[in-house]
């Protein structure tokens, strides 16, 4: 898992994740923490994630998200053998809907 670079810094930021409350505190920490480039390019991933799987073709994945082909393939490799992180990020989401 992330045990390469988990440490006591990487913890703190993963306890702030986790300390907030709303959607709104989200916004602001991101805001402050991030570059808005940053901040869409990891909201990107995540859906290309979701279009991935929902089974959408990488043509497809990259009309509607603009994002590159090895984007695609980066996060279609994690969806297959990261530490499903992605899978239970979009589960939770679909619940909450």
């Amino acid at each position: 898992m992330a045990e390469k670079w988990k440490d006591r810094l990487t913890d703190q930021l993963c306890k702030g994740i986790l300390s907030l409350e709303t959607v709104e505190e989200v916004y602001c920490f991101l805001e402050d923490i991030a570059t808005i480039g940053e901040i869409r390019a990891l909201a990107q991933r995540l859906e290309v994630a979701r279009l991935l799987s929902e089974g959408y073709t990488y043509p497809q994945i990259a009309q509607q998200t603009g994002a590159s082909t090895a984007t695609i393939s980066r996060v279609k490799k994690f969806l297959e053998y990261g530490a499903d992180g992605y899978k239970m990020v979009l589960e939770r989401i679909k619940e909450q809907e």
